[in-house]
């Protein structure tokens, strides 16, 4: 696969109406950056199958996306998200997985019931994804779609392993960035210069009645690129006379 984008996909109505807060986009953000990998984007939606389904081909439409799900796999009325990724990226019907319902008659032994064998009726193709706090596993599809608990202490190492056996490749990203006394307008000409392999960011902050600092963020996986393209930011600075400090604060 050519460079992955990654998204994750927060489930979980709780969440929306705050009575639950998110934990997934800071930690998966901050695993991704061990790599030098990043977001491309995180969306957090209602427990609505037709939602659900519609966000799911929707991402898996994109070229190169991994999608990291959270919540909805277990077996409650309101977990959709077995049936939603069949729908959305199979054939529509659960199998029994029998290794999955293997795996729960033995951890949950005498406590096993038809409501937690659900939790293996799983889309066609579908593998495992081992739980390390011995609870139920959860599943993927292609090595590109996972599909994970809502808990994060579940959850979050599970990502953990991911990451090392499917995307371990380690990438350079090599970051610049500067602050300089002017409005972000005075530097657009440059920013329309950047190659698309540059990824940029303009963040003008007032520092003052009339006064302006801009910082300017360049970043690339090609070094050389990176470099060519701040130096332009900095030639016209110097041209015009403007001050500017190398990182976020002008001093």
């Amino acid at each position: 696969m050519d460079t992955p984008k990654f998204f994750t996909l927060i489930i979980g109505t709780e969440i929306l109406n705050r009575r639950r807060n998110d934990a997934h986009f800071d930690f998966v953000s901050k695993e991704l950056a061990k790599y030098g990998n990043k977001l491309t984007g995180s969306f957090v939606i209602e427990d609505d199958p037709k939602l659900i389904i519609q966000s799911i081909q929707y991402l898996a439409s994109l070229e190169n996306s991994i999608i990291f799900s959270f919540g909805g796999i277990g077996a409650t009325p309101d977990d959709h998200t077995r049936q939603c990724v069949a729908t959305a990226l199979s054939n529509g019907e659960l199998y029994t997985h029998e290794e999955c319902a293997s795996i729960i008659k033995e951890r949950l032994q005498d406590k096993v019931s038809p409501l937690s064998l659900e939790m293996a009726e799983l889309p066609r193709n579908a593998k495992l994804i081992n739980n390390v706090y011995g609870s139920i596993p959860a599943f993927y599809l292609e090595e590109r779609f996972f599909f994970l608990p809502g808990f994060p202490h579940m959850s979050h190492p599970m990502i953990e392993n991911i990451l090392t056996k499917f995307f371990n490749t380690k990438r350079e990203i090599y970051r610049y960035t500067l602050t300089a006394a002017c409005k972000e307008s005075f530097l657009v000409d440059i920013m329309k210069q950047m190659p698309k392999s540059v990824e940029f960011s303009s963040l003008p902050k007032s520092a003052g009645r009339r006064i302006w600092h801009t910082t300017i963020s360049v970043a690339s996986y090609d070094e050389k690129i990176s470099k060519e393209s701040f130096q332009l930011y900095i030639d016209k600075l110097k041209a015009n006379d403007i001050a500017y400090n190398i990182g976020e604060v002008l001093v």
